[in-house]
């Protein structure tokens, strides 16, 4: 081979590998399912299962509560909200949220907590249960697009371009994190809910956001400041048990 074409060959491999994905980096996903399966296998094996943290809450009347929680994924959270001797307790688990006032059960109702899903559930469990739990929520995953947020590629999934008022979920590209969903409220169409995971920081082989902001109609209405963050915690199943009220036994 003459030593022209030596380096016209050299010069056409060198673009076809910087016009292909690297061998580890996945194709753009072409719908919110793919991107739900390459959230999953980016981080198998290394999301953390436990977590536990202190939250100050600022509620929308601008009232301050402390909440400590503990998260099991997939599927179950705890919510013990101070002073801890009143005994009143959220649970989430097996798709339902179960209020505990009092240490005694007030409520039970059947609910996909999509925050859970989004930002826990998704990175160790199958993603076809994900898919199925999103599409039970009404996000479209046949619609995904990009945009920017805060400065980071963003893929957007349930909406198209210029739609800000679908049901909708945002994922940092590179991370692949959830940052932010959109819907309309249930009892006025026309305002939108805007929940934002903020403050990222390296957990346990994740990622944990330190802030999320919830706004309605532009207006921020709660807010909530996680402190204490720990992972690879070892729970006690039994605090999750919605039959019978439990102390929050991490906390001792």
């Amino acid at each position: 081979m003459s030593r022209l074409a030596l380096v016209l060959s050299l010069l056409l491999a060198s673009r076809a590998l910087a016009q292909s994905p690297a061998r580890d980096e996945a194709p753009p996903p072409r719908t919110g399912e793919e991107l739900i399966q390459q959230m999953r296998q980016r981080y198998d094996g290394k999301w953390y299962r436990t977590l536990t943290f202190v939250q100050k809450t600022t509620l929308p009347d601008g009232k301050i509560e402390i909440w400590y929680e503990a998260l099991s994924a997939p599927g179950r959270l705890r919510i013990d909200v101070a002073p801890l001797d009143s005994m009143n307790t959220l649970i989430f688990s097996n798709d339902s949220l179960y209020e505990f006032q009092r240490g005694k059960l007030a409520r039970a109702t059947a609910q996909v907590h999509p925050l859970l899903v989004l930002g826990f559930d998704v990175y160790v469990q199958p993603a076809g249960v994900t898919v199925q739990k999103l599409r039970s929520l009404d996000f479209d995953l046949g619609k995904i697009h990009d945009t920017v947020w805060q400065g980071r590629p963003t893929y957007v999934v349930g909406a198209e371009a210029g739609d800000s008022v679908s049901r909708q979920f945002w994922i940092d590209k590179e991370r692949l994190y959830f940052v932010r969903s959109l819907e309309p409220a249930k009892q006025n169409a026309s305002m939108v809910l805007d929940i934002r995971f903020q403050k990222y920081r390296p957990m346990g082989g994740g990622w944990l956001e330190m802030e999320v902001l919830f706004l309605a109609g532009g207006e921020q209405r709660m807010k909530e400041e996680h402190t204490r963050p720990a992972v690879d915690v070892r729970l006690d199943p039994t605090i999750f048990n919605p039959e019978q009220w439990t102390p929050p036994t991490w906390l001792r």
